[in-house]
């Protein structure tokens, strides 16, 4: 690739293609954008990419959480002090930004038209195509990574996830196999979250497994990154450049039950097979 050439949206779409997204998937993915190359038209390529190669019975989908970064006031209960709950913009699936801290494509997504997004704030999920409305519909706003969520409904759909140059360990599906997984001492993480209704703010606690940590007390803070290695390494997933990126395409519902597995084979009881 000489200086003056750039990455367009067929050449991306012809990558992902051969790594093994096809026309009907509905895929999670992860990116680091900078990672990709030269992009022609920044991240909407990719974004274009994604929707070319899952056609139009497909969907893309990306992990939004949003912008709370009111978390680092909150007490020992997960309550937020009274003289600062005017100050707090509550969360709006429509407005909300996703949070910075997983890259710039989520954002990007979420404002593409038509992508729709969950309405559970720190798992949210946003999703366009043709499943969007499904995939985005009824989140719990308790144990959001759990039954009922995008990210089971990505198992239930046999859906994938694509880590385009973005670290094995920020693999959001397996918060999904910790919810699962029959381990015990599970950390529990309670706070209070405001949300936007047509009458105004409400604030709520919602209680969900802890995602910030490891689930429990001795695993890796990168934990995750090792669970997928492990899977590679048996033979499972597919592993290609798109553009420039060293990508990874899994299979939602393998990848789900071998964290499950994985976890339970260290901290718990043995899983019935999926």
């Amino acid at each position: 690739m000489t200086s003056a050439s750039f990455i367009t949206r067929a050449s991306l779409a012809a990558d992902l293609a051969v790594l093994g997204l096809a026309s009907g998937d509905a895929v999670m993915v992860h990116a680091a954008v900078s990672k990709v190359g030269r992009l022609l038209d920044g991240p909407d390529t990719i974004i274009a990419a994604l929707s070319d190669a899952v056609g139009p019975a497909g969907t893309v989908l990306a992990y939004a959480d949003w912008e709370a970064r009111y978390e680092d006031l909150v007490d020992e209960d997960g309550r937020v002090p009274p003289e600062w709950r005017e100050h707090i913009r509550p969360f709006d699936p429509q407005r909300s930004r996703a949070i910075r801290d997983n890259g710039v494509l989520p954002e990007f997504l979420r404002t593409t038209p038509g992508a729709l997004r969950s309405g559970n704030p720190g798992a949210s999920v946003v999703a366009f195509g043709a499943k969007a409305e499904w995939f985005t519909a009824d989140h719990p706003l308790d144990y959001g990574y759990g039954e009922g969520s995008p990210l089971a409904k990505l198992v239930e759909a046999g859906g994938k996830v694509l880590m385009l140059g973005a670290p094995l360990d920020t693999l959001t599906l397996l918060h999904h196999a910790e919810h699962l997984a029959d381990i015990p001492g599970k950390r529990i993480r309670r706070i209070e979250v405001p949300l936007a209704t047509p009458t105004g703010t409400q604030w709520r606690m919602i209680e969900e497994f802890d995602t910030g940590d490891p689930i429990v007390a001795g695993l890796a803070e990168d934990y995750f990154g090792g669970i997928v290695t492990e899977f590679l390494a048996n033979g499972q997933g597919r592993q290609a450049l798109v553009g420039s990126a060293p990508s990874v395409l899994v299979d939602a519902a393998a990848i789900t039950a071998f964290g499950v597995r994985w976890l339970e084979s260290r901290l718990g009881s043995p899983s019935p097979s999926f």
